[in-house]
């Protein structure tokens, strides 16, 4: 299985109360799809998994399922922790419209990379679904040599890494110049997605892309089909957007601005977020103004 095009990583919606918005998640999922976007990423690190209650996350999977199951779109679910029993546990309940988990780097506890490997291990033999791995070393604590990423790539029903390393460093190049031809790369750093992009990736996580889901989607399939120009103008021209929405944590900017946009009910986050300053939502909605209206082919 190859994973190409653009995946949104959802955002939760909440009511002023603090509960689940519903109907404005399945809007939204759909909003993005209709945009161009390939697929969707329910339970991310966006969504603020980490603060919804186990009820909570099964109504955001099955609102996303069902949107994915009437679009014919490739689902892809968050499900992976630092231990590896409670991984296997949450990989094994995944329903039949998860296309594939994405499945974090253990956190935290900064296993060995002999560790993680046997994590990975484990966790491909015994999944229901193919496994993409999160490689975020900023997150986790445990940075991944291009050896052991090789490794990973080897390792059955392992197809493809969502790369975010905070750049583009040295091993980077050595991964995306000899990744095996059946393995996919997706960009999941916003700003250095045009050069991962470059260098091969074939599609995206990216959580800027709920603001400009149309130029997103443009930019990965100029990237792959041309003209090379056009995708590098494209590339300078929503780096602004990117770095506007990640001012501040991870996805309080993105609630803002949708919430100024209409599209969802509220801008509430839940603690230990606190809520976007006016001056970081003004600098994105000001951003996204010099986004051109792109339509994907």
């Amino acid at each position: 299985m190859t994973l190409t095009g653009l995946f949104v990583p959802l955002i939760t919606p909440f009511f002023a109360n603090g509960e689940l918005a519903a109907d404005a998640l399945a809007g939204l999922a759909h909003e993005i799809l209709d945009d161009g976007a390939t697929g969707i990423v329910a339970l991310g690190t966006t969504a603020e998994t980490a603060t919804l209650t186990p009820e909570e996350r099964n109504r955001v999977l099955d609102i996303c399922g069902t949107v994915c199951r009437e679009r014919n779109a490739p689902l892809i679910a968050g499900a992976g922790t630092n231990s590896t029993a409670a991984s296997g546990e949450a990989l094994a309940v995944l329903g039949s419209t998860v296309t594939a988990a994405l499945t974090v780097v253990p956190y935290y506890t900064r296993p060995s990379e002999a560790g993680v490997l046997a994590h990975f291990r484990h966790l491909a033999a015994t999944s229901p679904v193919p496994l993409i791995v999160y490689n975020i070393p900023y997150r986790t604590g445990r940075t991944l040599s291009p050896d052991t990423l090789h490794q990973l790539a080897r390792i059955p029903n392992i197809i493809g890494f969502k790369h975010a390393v905070g750049g583009i460093d040295d091993t980077t190049i050595t991964l995306m110049s000899t990744l095996p031809p059946n393995v996919s790369v997706l960009a999941g750093d916003d700003l250095h997605a045009a050069p991962l992009l470059a260098l091969g990736a074939s599609g995206a996580i990216l959580a800027a892309s709920h603001l400009a889901t149309s130029a997103f989607a443009t930019l990965i399939r100029l990237w792959h089909n041309g003209p090379i120009p056009e995708a590098r103008q494209l590339g300078h021209r929503l780096a602004p957007l990117s770095a506007a929405l990640f001012t501040e944590p991870n996805p309080v900017v993105i609630k803002s601005a949708l919430a100024a946009q209409g599209r969802i009910p509220t801008p509430h986050v839940r603690l230990p977020l606190l809520p976007a300053s006016p001056a970081a939502t003004d600098a994105a909605l000001e951003a996204l103004t010099h986004i051109p209206a792109t339509v994907p082919a």
